[in-house]
């Protein structure tokens, strides 16, 4: 299949198509687009696993395109033709730019973006008044928008598409993919693609899929001694490891930065807090300021993570920190480098990271920096058929700590996103999924502290338990925490008013020249959450005996002991007490309880709550 034409794929695309791939430059069709496009083209589902930068998108965007066009009966404007389901919002508007052109040349249909970010109402008039025949977007939103838009037609629905579908199922998803399966007709096409094939795909397949074609392209290469290999990776890719120790790794971050100044570089973080804290402090050292670094995580604003993204696609040389919102599917064009400054939780994650390069035949190279004690991840990777090698890294002179702890002594705002930013590392750190290789109990804290700038360390249940220890950890000295203030004058301004107020609200107030031993204290959240608790308690047990009376006297009337007259006067009767009446009549009741009923009294409240529901449940029934 090396070489095919897009011409040349059987059954033939159209015209139209064919003269947008020729504008974009795709004249040669991937291996993976090869054995795609003609599969969902025949009105067959495709179980699609292929290496990360392989043409996916384009493998599932032509076979839709190509089946709308070929309708015999063209869909009218809100009839829903196609539905695209991707995990991240900007994987969900790149495969919009993607499909756009090949929409252009369907001049009544219309294609429409559904990603969260953004107001769902605007949403939902837009296709009112537009239409929409194609549907892109992440499966939250779509099936919010499914659910509110009646005036959508899915009767005429023909392809489904879960791109990176074990994203999806990782990132929780699942219910919300049944909920939009289950209004999809059942005679449909179906594409799930990814580049990795986990069980919980397969149990999709299953599920969603009507006899699949199972799609495995992989692109053989051979290693000295080893004989050929089939790489997770695109071919033209070198990835390598470093050793590196915690308090180390700012600086050979910044020296590797500096050294490649001139190149496009992706940096990832383990947590949204490191990226702000990382994207914040290092443009702020004066050896970093011809660099252009941008921030991008999964909690910015929607509008700021467009901006982000289409910024540094649009410059030649810049600096990308981000997380793993970054890591699944998007095609940036030119990126020369991918560091992982920390190892991702999930391990699959990884030829994800790597593939933002190399892709489509070109080259690229990727470097991960690994703890001491995590050496044993590049035979882990290695295992998993991830070529891996190790750079030893040069010893550097740049002392960067002494910079970020006088940077965080300046200005609060770093100090404190410092703080988070570790403390979040942390907490990510104890959830790897790599637990055998990456064991938190062997993270040497103070080091990592140290290598954040940290002035202080927090307090910590892991310190406080002794469970870690702050070995290594240098505190700087002569500094009150309490004191650092804030560069933003509003946010200084502010907080030392709420100091203010925090110090009035503590006062221990004189009275009668005598000071009283407790301080006066507003209520707290834990008191008002047990007073909640306490009201839905007493709620509870006036609903139980309610139900319990209705119960009884659902007997005597079935014992004929009472008419139905009766009945519905005792019952009507209940609702129109008084609270006061209302619970002089429970105590009577539970006065005359039956032996059992005694038995009832003496449970928890919460155990003759639960008795009384099934009762009266099985009654009814």
């Amino acid at each position: 299949m090396k070489g095919t034409r897009f011409r040349d794929l059987n059954p033939a695309l159209s015209e139209e198509s064919l003269a947008v791939l020729d504008a974009q430059g795709f004249i040669t069709a991937t291996p993976v687009q090869v054995a795609t496009i003609p599969l969902l083209c025949s009105f067959k589902d495709v179980s699609v696993d292929a290496a990360t930068g392989s043409g996916k998108t384009l493998a599932f965007i032509v076979p839709i395109v190509e089946k709308l066009r070929g309708l015999s009966d063209p869909l009218k404007k809100n009839q829903v033709g196609a539905i695209v389901i991707s995990p991240t919002r900007e994987l969900a508007s790149q495969i919009f730019q993607v499909a756009q052109p090949f929409m252009d040349t369907l001049p009544k249909y219309e294609a429409a973006l559904l990603v969260g970010g953004t107001d769902v109402s605007a949403d939902i008039a837009n296709l009112k008044q537009n239409g929409a025949n194609l549907l892109i977007g992440t499966p939250g939103r779509i099936e919010d928008i499914l659910d509110r838009a009646s005036f959508l037609d899915l009767k005429n629905f023909e392809v489904l598409i879960l791109d990176e579908a074990d994203r999806l199922l990782d990132m929780g998803f699942k219910r919300q993919l049944s909920v939009i399966i289950a209004r999809l007709p059942k005679l449909r096409r179906t594409g799930l693609f990814s580049a990795t094939q986990t069980q919980a795909v397969e149990e999709l397949a299953k599920a969603g899929l009507r006899n699949p074609v199972r799609v495995e392209v992989r692109v053989e290469t051979k290693t000295a001694g080893k004989g050929p290999e089939c790489p997770r990776t695109p071919a033209g890719l070198t990835i390598q490891y470093s050793i590196v120790d915690p308090d180390a790794k700012p600086a050979q971050l910044v020296n590797f930065l500096l050294e490649h100044a001139s190149s496009k570089i992706i940096v990832y973080f383990m947590t949204c807090a490191c990226v702000d804290y990382w994207g914040t402090v290092l443009p702020q050292l004066k050896m970093m300021k011809t660099l252009s670094i941008i921030s991008l995580h999964g909690k910015m604003k929607q509008s700021a993570r467009e901006k982000a993204l289409a910024t540094f696609a649009d410059l030649p040389a810049s600096v990308l920190f981000c997380t793993d919102v970054a890591a699944r599917g998007l095609d940036i064009p030119g990126v020369d480098w991918i560091i992982q400054y920390d190892p991702p939780q999930d391990p699959n994650v990884f030829v994800h990271r790597v593939g933002r390069t190399a892709r489509m035949g070109r080259s690229g190279n990727a470097l991960v920096y690994l703890l001491p004690k995590e050496d044993a991840y590049a035979e882990f990777l290695r295992v998993r058929r991830v070529p891996i090698e190790e750079l030893s890294l040069p010893e550097i002179n740049l002392e960067i700590i002494p910079l970020l702890r006088a940077a965080a002594k300046e200005d609060r705002d770093l100090m404190e996103k410092g703080v988070k930013a570790f403390v979040s590392y942390v907490r990510a750190y104890k959830e790897h999924q790599c637990s055998y290789i990456c064991r938190w109990k062997q993270l040497e804290l103070g080091k990592v502290g140290m290598g954040y700038g940290l002035l202080q360390l927090p307090s910590m249940p892991e310190l406080r338990r002794g469970v870690l220890t702050p070995e290594f950890f240098v505190p700087m000295e002569g500094v009150d925490i309490d004191k650092i203030k804030y560069k933003d004058k509003a946010r200084e301004k502010q907080r030392m008013k709420n100091l203010s107020i925090k110090k009035e609200t503590i006062k221990e107030p004189e009275e009668n020249g005598h000071k009283q031993k407790r301080p006066v204290l507003t209520p707290t959240n834990v008191d008002r959450k047990k007073n909640s608790k306490k009201r839905q308690l007493d709620q509870s047990r006036r609903d139980q005996d309610d139900m319990e009376n209705d119960y009884r006297m659902l007997k005597k009337l079935k014992k004929g002991l009472i008419t139905e007259e009766e009945f519905d006067q005792a019952i009507d009767a209940d609702g129109e007490r008084t609270d006061a009446e209302q619970k002089k009549v429970v105590k009577e009741q539970k006065a005359s309880r039956s032996s059992s009923s005694v038995k009832a009294k003496k449970a928890k409240p919460s155990d003759r709550a639960n008795s009384g529901k099934k009762k009266w449940v099985s009654s009814k029934v």
